[in-house]
């Protein structure tokens, strides 16, 4: 298991591997990087989820000037871009007595949402420490491995392991990066402030799922995540620690995945100012709500 070390204060927020994991039997990943600004979202009509809309229906719009569409696709079609997801288990002490449900129905979204040799999944677990408990890889025997030696801790580095998340995974990943948080959202012991981990978030297009996860002994504050998965284009549930609200859950975000659409686009404002870019995706139709990140500061060129 690798453990992520959070140097944050000393190396202006460099993370490093402390302890190296050997993979095994596993294809080569390859990765490489694109100079436009992505978007990953969803377009909902009420419940229902709306799939059939091409390029011609949107408009984007960075700080309200209107942007010149360079990518579209349709996720749910056969040409999806690949996926990556990062399952972020939350095993502090406050939701030990939940642990097992969590890995059950964690095991089972992954079998359900990956597609064989197309996509990727990683496990971290946190607690006072943050672990790589499995890397990037296509295998869902290694995944469920991973998932069922997670063993819980002590408290709670929520923020960090976002950050360290995204930072050290998902950010070097090209096509659709998603995050799965199963937590409290009670955060203990982090170095990284919440606003922080959100902005890594936006500035990568990642988007980020949360998963409340209550213990009666212990606090909880899922209004974090429910604001994580809010500025990031993604969801929250209340799944009250239950196994069958956890699956419920899990098939939510495996709906919400599988019905996605990407736009991107070369910024009108070449400047790299630092300043927080506001991203507007307007879906031409009525009753249509689409949900994406609400944008992306500059230093980071948005990709």
């Amino acid at each position: 298991m690798k453990q992520l070390v959070l140097l944050g204060l000393i190396f202006l927020f460099t993370l490093g591997w402390a302890i190296g994991q050997e993979d095994q039997g596993q294809q080569p990943v390859f990765r490489s990087q694109v100079d436009v600004v992505n978007v990953l979202f969803t377009v909902r009509r009420g419940d229902s989820y709306v799939t059939n809309l091409t390029r011609e229906d949107f408009e984007v719009r960075e700080n309200g000037i209107l942007q010149e569409i360079q990518f579209f696709n349709r996720e749910g079609d056969e040409d999806a871009q690949p996926l990556s997801i990062v399952l972020l288990i939350d095993t502090s002490g406050s939701v030990k007595d939940k642990l097992r449900f969590e890995q059950e129905a964690a095991s089972f979204f992954l079998e359900e949402t990956l597609r064989k040799n197309r996509d990727m999944a990683a496990v971290v677990q946190f607690d006072s420490e943050i672990n790589l408990v499995q890397d990037f890889t296509y295998d869902a025997g290694l995944l469920n491995h991973s998932i069922d030696q997670i063993r819980a801790g002590g408290a709670t580095k929520l923020y960090d392991a976002i950050w360290v998340s995204v930072n050290d995974l998902l950010r070097h990943e090209v096509g659709r990066r998603v995050l799965v948080v199963l937590s409290d959202g009670e955060d203990t012991q982090s170095i990284v402030s919440d606003d922080d981990a959100i902005k890594i978030a936006q500035d990568h297009d990642v988007m980020i799922f949360g998963i409340g996860v209550r213990s009666g002994r212990f606090g909880s504050n899922f209004g974090k995540l429910k604001s994580f998965a809010e500025d990031t284009g993604g969801l929250f549930f209340d799944s009250r620690a239950r196994l069958d609200e956890l699956q419920r859950a899990f098939a939510r975000i495996n709906e919400a995945i599988k019905n996605q659409y990407s736009i991107g686009y070369v910024s009108t404002n070449q400047a790299r100012d630092g300043t927080f870019r506001e991203i507007e995706i307007e879906a031409r139709g009525r009753g249509l709500k689409v949900m994406h990140r609400k944008g992306y500061y500059a230093e980071g060129g948005g990709s």
